[in-house]
């Protein structure tokens, strides 16, 4: 009997242990929930992550047949693992670049997508659901539905997506667990499907980090808070005395009536919500051709730094296509389509974000708790209603009716705080467009006249496209589709009973500005306002740059005899404007102070300074926590409020101090006497010292690159695949690097009539494994701005730059 109760006992064991090593298990501690991974499939060596583990000498190889393809291809991976792919047609071209970009970004691309759909709960349980709901009203899947829709129209489209997303299936369908990328272990699912949907989706995705700012609720809370008075000058649209915008004089043209403003169409109460998830407000980059006739050797250069958030696997994958119509070389996003940064035998583009308000908020009123209408001057609208499933793992379906108005969705509802309780969304991005066919056609051109007809077919993220050619050309474009508003529509939450607060039409494609070959001899944008003061349309965006524009433009003015070389340092450039244009005039007023012997240094190292924000410097710690401590100390009354608001920037901020001492916000605001510029400065300046005084004693921080902190996040922030990174530079700085965002692909083409010589570099690697020597294999250099040479190497290279090669036929 006891035997019998013994082997039982054991039984029971063995099976209770079986089960949890294979099965998630459930962790609580301190209120917090984390799931293990099945154990027994994680840790099993031929199968688990050591399996993700790869040789430091190892060369990608790729099988010798593969179902899908209809001729052979080569392809050629190089030194750093960048694919040259050799096919003779453009089906295979697209089918491998699927397989490929799968090949090293597969859960990137899936986890991207993901996020984008609404469908994050599926994979991370209830913490996905704010993201889920957020993105689902927003209705970016929707709005990729109609990218695709519109594609289908087009022809030659829907093959590039049917042969993308063939190749990133025949990836997917040669896997077995063990060649899972670890992050599927790690949270236990596995690879779905690929789709030209999903495609869609991360153009959209791309679309609502470029343009799906958020400020009209932070300017209507400000404009109640202060009044129009006050807020216009807290909010400039314009600066005149600092603009310096991409294209200084327009062509000439008739354009269209505008309606008149409706003031009165704004909302007049504060509101309080705001998205779980915002752009990053530093998203943005810089661009800049310069002709031969600046150059050493006669032929024109072009560079491009696109700003986004760093982060591991990189934002960028670089490939090389070859058919028999295109050679073009890049940068692309995974699991998209095409090449979006890059060059050519004949071209090199480049892109900046061209900031713009291209999404606006209406309140709408419905009839009762029923929601089936809605307010329209005087008359009850029907309301369109679209029921979402959101399946949350482990807990069920969790079910969200989305409401349609003329507008768009209604996005805030009544579960949220505040007077007026729902919004809908009007947004470009939800438009058909034709981003596919620009990067297409982009990729194919030859001369100018080919790049600008092909850039006009680009709408949503608006791009400014810099541009040069083999023939001598520069040029560039402000390209994208921008509302037809009148002044300050869309600034402010607008009534959405109202039927005249809708936009007036798109400004015509023709009416976009551009400039190609000016006496100058460069061209360049920086995220700036991007027209003169005289042009007929309303222009508005809440955050336009007023220094890094400035500083490239007279960067290269100053330069002749330009070489590859002086773009690649100037990529680097490390020189603070505001600095430069406000270190004095602060110093000045403290230096009367009566100060103690940590302040008396921070002044003197701070008058020897040269405005570099270089990685090795003590002085910009103090400078970068000064300007913060005075920022927050006039702006008190936004710092301390519930409501959401924006800072007013920089460049208004020290204009207002040093123009402005009597403007009523200077002032604490919890203080009895109104306080002078002079005093605020003077105890921001002793607060700062006080901060980096503590900062420094903490280890063994003692120089800006441990102060910014910057990190190389893993995308979803796993700690042991992140990557301390330390070099110079900050927001406002041609190296526009902050602790987790900056230039995530550096990029410097000379255009001469025997090819393009091209180098790059990107904070990352191509491989989104952590396991390969290929995840990080960049990022010294990236730190260095040291850039790699990129090379259109011939099909059957022997070229010391190519590391294998490999010839692959259709499977039979």
């Amino acid at each position: 009997m006891m035997k019998q109760i013994t082997f039982l006992i054991s039984s029971l064991i063995s099976i209770t242990l079986i089960c949890a090593l294979d099965s998630r298990i459930k962790v609580s501690h301190n209120d917090k929930t984390i799931f293990i991974p099945p154990l027994a499939k994680f840790f099993d060596p031929f199968h688990g992550f050591w399996q993700n583990a790869e040789p430091i000498q190892q060369v990608p190889s790729l099988p010798e047949q593969i179902e899908g393809i209809q001729d052979q291809v080569e392809v050629s991976f190089d030194t750093l693992m960048i694919p040259h792919v050799y096919a003779k047609n453009n089906h295979d071209l697209y089918f491998l670049q699927g397989y490929l970009t799968a090949k090293d970004r597969l859960w990137q691309m899936e986890i991207l997508t993901a996020i984008a759909a609404g469908r994050l709960s599926e994979i991370i349980g209830k913490k996905g659901l704010e993201n889920d709901i957020e993105h689902r009203r927003k209705a970016l899947k929707k709005a990729a539905v109609t990218f695709i829709d519109e594609a289908d129209k087009t022809p030659g489209m829907s093959e590039i997506f049917s042969a993308y997303t063939e190749g990133v299936n025949a990836y997917i369908n040669s896997l077995s667990y063990k060649d899972y990328p670890i992050e599927y272990k790690l949270l236990n699912y596995q690879p779905e499907e690929w789709s030209a949907l999903k495609c869609g989706l991360l153009i959209k995705s791309v679309a609502n980090e470029l343009s799906g700012f958020n400020s009209d609720i932070e300017f209507t809370n400000a404009l109640f808070l202060f009044g129009k008075e006050t807020f216009n000058q807290m909010y400039p649209e314009l600066i005149e005395e600092y603009h310096e915008p991409i294209v200084s004089a327009y062509q000439s043209f008739t354009p269209l009536e505008v309606g008149k403003p409706h003031p009165s169409g704004f909302i007049s109460s504060t509101v309080n919500k705001t998205f779980a998830y915002e752009p990053h407000p530093d998203n943005g980059s810089n661009n800049w051709a310069v002709s031969g006739a600046k150059t050493r050797s006669g032929n024109p250069i072009l560079s491009n730094d696109p700003h986004l958030t760093l982060m591991l696997p990189s934002v960028w994958y670089a490939i090389h296509l070859q058919s028999d119509d295109m050679n073009v070389q890049g940068a692309t996003i995974p699991g998209f389509p095409c090449i979006g940064v890059g060059f050519n035998e004949d071209i090199a583009w480049g892109v900046t974000n061209a900031r713009r308000d291209v999404m606006d908020w209406y309140s709408v009123k419905f009839k009762d708790n029923k929601k089936d209408e809605y307010l329209l001057d005087g008359k009850w609208m029907p309301v369109q209603k679209e029921v979402e499933k959101i399946f949350i793992r482990d807990q069920g379906v969790y079910t969200d009716t989305v409401l349609y108005t003329q507008w768009g969705p209604v996005v805030y509802s009544d579960q949220f705080e505040g007077e007026n309780h729902y919004y809908a969304l009007k947004w470009v991005a939800h438009e058909p467009s034709t981003e596919l066919e620009a990067f297409y056609k982009v990729n194919k051109a030859r001369n100018k006249a080919e790049f600008e007809e092909a850039v006009q077919k680009y709408s949503c993220p608006a791009q400014n496209f810099v541009f040069a050619s083999n023939q001598g050309d520069i040029g560039i474009r402000v390209q994208g589709r921008f509302p037809l508003k009148w002044k300050e529509q869309g600034k402010f939450i607008m009534d959405g009973s109202l039927k005249e607060m809708e936009w007036n039409g798109y400004i015509p494609t023709q009416h976009n500005v551009e400039v190609f070959n000016p006496e100058k001899g460069y061209v360049s944008s920086a995220n700036q306002y991007p027209v003169p003061a005289d042009y007929p349309y309303y222009v508005f965006d809440p955050k336009y740059e007023y220094y890094r524009n400035r500083r490239i433009n007279s960067l290269l003015e100053s330069m002749n005899d330009i070489t590859v070389e002086d773009m690649e340092e100037m990529l680097n450039d490390n020189y603070n404007m505001i600095a430069a244009e406000n270190l004095c005039f602060l110093l000045d007023e403290v230096r009367m102070l009566e100060m103690s012997k940590e302040e008396s240094a921070a002044f003197e190292l701070l008058s020897a300074w040269d405005y570099n924000y270089h990685q090795d410097l003590l002085a910009p710690v103090y400078f970068e926590q000064w300007s913060h401590d005075l920022s927050e100390i006039l702006w008190d009354e936004l710092v301390e409020t519930n409501l959401p608001t924006r800072l007013p920037t920089d460049i208004v901020t020290f204009n207002l101090l040093r123009n402005n001492p009597e403007f009523e916000l200077i002032d604490v605001k919890t203080t009895t006497e109104k306080e002078t510029v002079n005093q605020l400065i003077l105890k921001s300046f002793q607060s700062s010292v006080k901060k980096v005084k503590e900062w420094k004693e903490q280890k063994d921080h003692k120089d800006w690159a441990d102060f910014r902190n910057t990190d190389l996040q893993h995308l979803f922030n796993l700690n042991p695949f992140n990557i301390p990174i330390k070099n110079g530079g900050n927001h406002h700085i041609v190296n526009a690097t902050t602790n987790e965002h900056g230039p995530s692909w550096r990029m410097v083409v000379e255009l001469t009539k025997d090819g393009p010589h091209a180098k790059m570099v990107y904070p990352g690697g191509q491989s989104g494994n952590p396991g390969s020597p290929y995840y990080s294999s960049m990022v010294k250099n990236w730190e260095d701005c040291e850039l790699y040479e990129m090379k259109l190497l011939p099909k059957g290279s022997k070229d010391a730059f190519v590391a294998n090669t490999n010839i692959i036929q259709p499977k039979k």
